[in-house]
């Protein structure tokens, strides 16, 4: 086992970890205590969390102004790709207006940071969340890695990586359904079969401008254009996407009303620009755990 801390004072902006893994825009993290999801009440120390990425266990919380963590190797640089530590939240903040609901999310949740989910997994867990509470979304991800996710020891417990597209294609739509996903089960073997040809990967997504990359991702079974937005704000490295969700939907119609165009392609345009444009996907990110939590 390996372990070390990264100072957050290093950390342009700051970091709350609890805030950004529990704010409904990764679901491959999990709370050792289970209680992901919870209560939004303030606790007196950071609980541990844990995900296997890239093949490799990483247990991390936030303690006496570090980001300390265990893991099967050097985690600081997987870390700091995962939770985008390099990310300048000043200098983004100063790009996105400075309006009352945006100062209020951004005060209420300081450190919340994007993630920076791998591809397939990211893809499914939002395939997954159409219609589903930010908990239900978990669960189900949690799941599909226990059930077919390869089991990895480490510190004498068990995890388990999200599955392979390959692993998920040859799951049967019972199978799956078993699990919860109801009626997305055959969008998500369909869109795994998809994956797994290489139909559409993510360096050649990251190739096209932001809203031909949004068309692009509908070539997945379930995707539609926010759940495609949602991939490429928290996966994909496009910053400038705001997923049109409940919450947003919800901000437009009572702070943003001239930003309703009628049509998703048109008010993503407007949200967009009222967000600040090239960062508007943080704005997005703010906005949508603060609404979820007030």
């Amino acid at each position: 086992m390996e372990t070390g801390s990264i100072p957050l004072s290093d950390v342009p902006g700051g970091l709350d970890v609890r805030t950004t893994l529990e704010s409904g825009q990764t679901f491959l993290w999990r709370r050792e205590d289970g209680r992901a999801y919870e209560s939004t009440t303030a606790e007196t120390a950071s609980p541990w969390y844990y995900t296997v990425t890239d093949g490799e266990v990483i247990r991390t919380r936030q303690h006496a102004g570090e980001l300390r963590w265990e893991a099967t190797t050097d985690a600081d640089g997987l870390l700091a790709e995962r939770l985008r530590l390099d990310d300048d939240l000043p200098a983004i903040f100063e790009s996105i207006p400075d309006d009352p609901l945006l100062v209020e999310a951004r005060e209420a949740h300081a450190g919340l940071r994007i993630v920076d989910d791998p591809f397939f997994p990211c893809l499914i867990s939002f395939i997954c969340s159409a219609q589903m509470r930010v908990e239900r979304i978990h669960s189900m991800q949690t799941a599909l890695a226990r059930t077919f996710g390869e089991s990895i020891r480490f510190d004498g417990e068990t995890y388990h990586a999200f599955p392979t597209p390959e692993r998920l294609a040859a799951a049967t739509e019972a199978e799956l359904r078993e699990l919860g996903l109801g009626y997305r089960a055959p969008y998500v073997q369909r869109s795994a079969e998809l994956a797994a040809a290489d139909e559409l990967s993510a360096a050649e997504v990251r190739d096209l401008d932001y809203e031909d990359a949004r068309e692009a991702l509908q070539t997945f079974v379930g995707v539609g254009d926010k759940v495609a937005d949602c991939v490429l704000l928290f996966s994909l490295g496009f910053l400038e996407a705001v997923p049109l969700d409940t919450w947003i939907q919800t901000a437009i119609e009572d702070h943003y009303p001239d930003c309703d165009r009628g049509s998703y392609a048109e008010t993503s345009r407007a949200i967009r620009e009222a967000f600040g444009g090239e960062h508007a996907g943080y704005a997005q990110t703010y906005v949508f755990h603060h609404l979820r939590t007030r």
